[in-house]
């Protein structure tokens, strides 16, 4: 058994049961079989807004945590189509493939120099890296591993996030002070409102592009019928990542105030809410919404992953080992995914 450390620090939480085991690596990898930690968890809320209404009965979680090649520095991740999960591992320039039930690894190199960031997962089912070591966006098929690379040419943008909108357009962001799109083989790259930050990126239901510039403290939109980018100022706020639920509401992790915030499209753009997230010092980096309209989030102040429930206007802290810096979240319907970029794993979360 492992020592108990590795699941214990679970804040509002009552440990019900711990199990592990260790799965073989293929021959694919070259690392040391992998502990999969198994913990499920009857999380209590850490708090409520004023006034809000009571929080229900708490859902079991069950929290599980995957090591991957040491040194690889997992940073984001996409569920794969096939019930897998790929991740960029973006210190050793690879993009990964981990198989849930066996917790065995696979991995793609993606060029000389690279250093990937984002990793999204496209129409075509397969995944789609935005590399700053590369200044490219790269495609891997998911059968064959065939790595194509769509590189941005002039300046290096720093490459951070994607997103597909409803026509089929990848768009990205560069923490350089760009944004841009990829259709048809043919890379755009424009000039960001408000210069350097442009980080998160995802895309609402109805249509519109949203990202968050972390160094610009604003979020901007992106039309669906123009193609104009649009923003609004967030003075000291530092939003980071951004995502919409089923509503086409946007939900920003804010970094500097350590809150999230929620806005409604369209434009012009109305702030409707902000929640400061609980405990000292909180740190807001991921925001995720599920398919539930669940607000996920992590908290590099308190290496935590935290769920928030609008409706109740509750949080669930679920704290991990120190440092793990959860970088990213994704999820599919019952799953919340996440790269332990501190801590070379992968988690999820599910219940």
């Amino acid at each position: 058994m492992p020592p108990m450390t590795s699941v214990r620090g679970l804040a509002s939480a009552l440990l019900l049961t711990v199990v592990s085991c260790t799965t073989a690596q293929p021959p694919t990898s070259a690392a040391s079989p992998t502990p999969v930690f198994v913990a499920t968890l009857a999380p209590a809320p850490s708090a409520s807004a004023p006034g809000a209404s009571a929080s229900p009965t708490p859902t079991l979680l069950e929290l599980v945590e995957y090591t991957v090649g040491r040194g690889q520095g997992p940073h984001d991740v996409a569920p794969a189509v096939d019930g897998g999960v790929w991740y960029t591992a973006q210190t050793s320039g690879e993009l990964g493939y981990l198989d849930p039930k066996t917790g065995a690894t696979r991995m793609v190199k993606l060029g000389s120099g690279s250093a990937p960031h984002g990793v999204i997962v496209g129409p075509d089912g397969a995944p789609w890296v935005t590399d700053g070591g590369l200044n490219a966006i790269v495609r891997v098929d998911p059968k064959t591993n065939e790595v194509t690379r769509y590189p941005l040419g002039g300046a290096n943008a720093n490459l951070n996030t994607a997103t597909f909108d409803k026509n089929g357009t990848l768009w990205f962001t560069g923490q350089a002070g760009y944004f841009g799109s990829l259709r048809d083989g043919v890379v755009k790259v424009m000039p960001a409102p408000g210069g350097a930050g442009p980080y998160g990126m995802a895309t609402c239901p109805n249509g519109f592009v949203f990202y968050a510039s972390l160094a610009g403290d604003l979020i901007a939109w992106i039309s669906p019928q123009t193609g104009e980018s649009m923003t609004v100022a967030m003075p000291g706020k530092g939003p980071r990542r951004v995502w919409c639920d089923s509503q086409s509401r946007a939900w920003v992790s804010e970094w500097n105030a350590g809150q999230v915030g929620m806005f409604i499209v369209p434009s012009p753009l109305v702030k409707a809410r902000e929640w400061k997230l609980p405990g000292a010092n909180p740190l807001a980096y991921a925001v995720f919404v599920d398919d539930q309209d669940i607000v996920w989030l992590t908290d590099f102040g308190a290496s935590a992953i935290v769920r928030f429930d609008p409706a109740t206007e509750s949080f669930t802290r679920i704290r991990l080992r120190a440092s793990a810096n959860v970088r990213q979240l994704l999820g599919r319907p019952g799953e919340v995914w996440g790269a332990e970029s501190g801590a070379d794993r992968i988690v999820s979360v599910s219940g």
